[in-house]
């Protein structure tokens, strides 16, 4: 087209349809720019497809397009304002008027119209000229389509680089069942196989080939199965594994050959079918990689460090992982002050510089030095060892105590015979929990999910662990006797141990010291009705206990507290434990101010057995056994395996062979699939021979008779025991008829 005619083609257009057309000038440009990208994205697309699972390039290639198609959309939609706009600002001989050319010609005033007509004039000149009126710019095409060549060309070299470092030495063949007709021999057939296993990066093997086609691997393991055929012309081969099935693809260069690749998790069993043919069950047994092993050798779960000896613990740790370790460090904290007053301090110690170059063992030492940790006299530290392999599994050993013995305090026999304990030196923990938890709830913001669940629920431990020792005043725990044996004589030592007790300013009775003569007559009505003018009796056997009951009654409080704050500190809610939290330090410091606590000393005094009335009478009131009664879920039935069972057993009895054998063993075989891939080596050769005598029954072959006795075999190990119900025995013994005489 010449310009004189694009100048009279111009001319002829509206002042709305020259903005469409410059939009149109413009729009064919960007579509061509969006095409880069495209064809970026067809080339990754090419090599992802040979080097990643298909699955995850679907989705890709399919969110990419989406993209790419809702921003062509996006461009295919005029914004006439926002072209004029860049119009003015690209050409100042518009005057900044083009946006006169979108308002209709009736609404327009005598010299807005002058101006529009003079706008128009100018765009059909600027239209007539060859070039395009706004630019486009082709950076960000080019950058993204390099972008995204680089990339391709990377996975490429990465994929090319693992297919051949591994050697690639043959497998042994599959085996297919014979399902040809007798002299005609198969035409399409599979004439090699060569499986190779690229172990994940962190476990530090190499690649190899497996030797046959059933191996072991380490789980996460990319399995790449290499198939050649000498009929390119059938349909590809295709790999089952359970209900999934998955198609060999070409082989770029390599006539007649096939691959496929797959993630290995977890242990599989998998089949190859091509060309009608279907080779035997054979089994990946995946091996997960485990935890990191943490055994603290030196020192003891507690540590007592004298006095007169040196500060200092050493720690000695043994540690093990499947694979390599990575990182380990020694978390040390530090308890400073008594009572409420005590201060907690985490000190962490990094060991990684003890694991050069990652080994699978390694020993780990440190020296605990308590004057450098800023302990002192009576202070206590706890300490535990973190592991980390080269997988970022964590494991961590059990806390350890030490504790500096504080020589403040005097320890003597007097303390022991008086029997009293001072309330505050058990309550003393509550308020470090409150803390922590503010403090968890503080730094919430700048950790995990699974970090906050995890502080909570150690959080949540201590306060279990706090809620333990309060319960043994409850009588929560068992607590042994005082002394073996309590004799009647030691009642008054007891009681004279119950004013020792006292303060030394209770002085409201005056108690006569025990002799010999009136302990003897102790036990005489006469003696006791002398004595209870001069004697005085605190409490009555009945309702002495440890606790008094205000005591016991707010306990009971606290301890429901500390249950509905532990609960809610292990389920991951700090916050509504606080108000818990508070209330059980409420009344543990009202508890703290009550009447110090007497404890008695006497042991354990049964009441005397009314021999003279129960004893050889025979009489059984009360003594009536305690029924023990457990559910136990019925073992399964499995009548698909007990169905092809009684055809197995029935055809080793040579009885003909019928259209539904195949199905009942069909049908009995998906069990007998699932045990195979648990236990391979049991159940394996007995799946291969089930699916060969399967084959053989459908196609009316001679069945093999070799392989009825292990098919037989691992379907009866499928079943569970058989229930063996009690039986008389047969004989009676001398004692047996003695015993039964006695009874009538």
């Amino acid at each position: 087209m010449s310009l004189s005619s694009t100048h009279t083609a111009t001319a002829q257009l509206a002042p709305t349809r020259l903005l469409r057309a410059v939009w149109q000038r413009r729009f064919w440009r960007q579509l061509l720019a969006l095409l880069l990208p495209l064809m970026g994205m067809g080339g990754l697309a090419g090599v992802a497809f040979s080097a990643l699972p298909s699955a995850l390039v679907w989705s890709g290639l399919v969110l990419a397009l989406l993209l790419l198609v809702g921003y062509a959309w996006q461009l295919s939609r005029p914004n006439l304002p926002l072209l004029a706009r860049q119009l003015d600002r690209q050409y100042p001989s518009l005057e900044d008027s083009t946006g006169l050319l979108l308002r209709p010609a009736t609404e327009l005033q005598f010299l807005e119209h002058l101006q529009q007509q003079r706008t128009s004039e100018v765009l059909r000149q600027l239209l007539a000229e060859p070039g395009p009126l706004l630019p486009v710019s082709w950076r960000a095409p080019l950058w993204l389509t390099a972008g995204l060549l680089t990339v391709a060309a990377g996975t490429w070299a990465i994929s090319h680089r693992s297919a051949t470092t591994i050697p690639t030495a043959a497998t042994a063949p599959l085996h297919f069942p014979a399902v040809a007709e007798k002299g005609k021999p198969l035409v399409a057939r599979i004439i090699s196989t060569s499986i190779t296993v690229a172990p994940p990066a962190y476990t530090r093997q190499p690649g190899f080939t497996a030797a046959q086609p059933s191996f072991r691997c380490p789980a996460g393991s990319r399995v790449r199965w290499l198939i050649r055929v000498n009929e390119p012309k059938q349909p590809a081969p295709q790999l089952e594994i359970g209900r999934r099935h998955m198609g060999f693809r070409p082989v770029a260069g390599q006539r007649g050959t096939y691959a496929v690749e797959l993630v290995v998790s977890q242990s599989m069993l998998y089949r190859v079918r091509y060309a009608g043919q279907v080779s035997d069950d054979y089994a990946i047994e995946a091996l997960p990689d485990r935890a990191p092993t943490v055994q603290v050798q030196t020192p003891k779960p507690y540590t007592l460090i004298e006095f007169g000896t040196r500060p200092q613990v050493p720690v000695r740790v043994a540690v093990h992982d499947d694979y390599g370790l990575a990182r380990a460090r020694l978390v040390a904290t530090v308890a400073q002050g008594q009572g409420e007053g005590v201060k907690f301090r985490e000190v962490v110690q990094d060991l990684t510089s003890q694991l050069p170059g990652q080994p699978t063992r390694a020993t780990l030492s440190h020296v605990l030095r308590l004057p450098a940790l800023g302990l002192t006299y009576g202070d206590e530290v706890y300490f535990y060892v973190q592991l980390w392999d080269t997988h970022q599994q964590m494991s961590r050993s059990d806390s350890y105590l030490v504790q500096w013995e504080d020589t403040t305090i005097d320890d003597s026999n007097m303390d022991v015979s008086l029997g009293v304990t001072t309330v505050p030196a058990y309550f003393r923990s509550q308020r470090q929990i409150i803390i922590d938890t503010e403090k968890l709830l503080t730094e919430k913001a700048a950790l995990t999910t699974d970090q906050f669940v995890a502080r909570g629920n150690e959080i949540g431990h201590d306060q279990k662990i706090l809620r333990l020792r309060y319960g043994k005043f409850m009588g929560e725990e068992f607590s042994e006797s005082i002394g073996e044996n309590a004799g009647a004589g030691a009642e008054p030592e007891a009681d004279h141990d119950e004013h020792a007790g006292e303060e030394p300013g209770h002085d409201e009775h005056q108690h006569a010291p025990p002799s010999g003569a009136a302990s003897a007559a102790a036990n005489t009505a006469e003696t006791a009705a002398l004595m209870e003018a001069y004697v005085h009796s605190h409490d009555d056997a009945e309702t002495a206990d440890f606790l008094e009951p205000a005591v016991k009654a707010k306990l009971s409080i606290v301890l429901s507290q500390m249950w509905e704050a532990e609960l809610r500190l292990r389920t991951g809610r700090p916050r509504e434990a606080l108000p818990f939290e508070y209330k059980a330090l409420r009344l543990l410091k009202q508890v703290q101010q009550q009447t110090r606590l007497y404890v008695k000393k006497s042991g354990f005094e049964a009441p005397p057995l009314p021999e003279a009335t129960l004893r050889l009478t025979g009489d059984l009131a009360g003594a009536a056994t305690v029924p023990r009664r457990s559910q136990q879920s019925a073992p399964p039935a499995q009548p698909a395996v007990r169905a092809a069972l009684r055809v197995v057993s029935e055809l080793q009895t040579g009885r003909p062979v019928r259209p539904t054998d195949a199905a009942a063993l069909e049908a009995g075989g998906q069990a007998l699939a699932l045990a195979a891939q648990r236990q391979p080596g049991t159940y394996l050769a007995a799946l291969r021979h089930l699916r060969q005598l399967t084959t053989e029954l459908r196609a009316g072959q001679r069945r093999c008779t070799t392989c009825l006795a292990g098919v037989e075999h691992a379907f009866t190990r499928l079943l569970p025991a058989p229930y063996t119900a009690p039986t008389r025995p047969a004989g009676t013994t001398r004692l047996t008829q003695r015993y039964l005489q006695e009874l009538r």
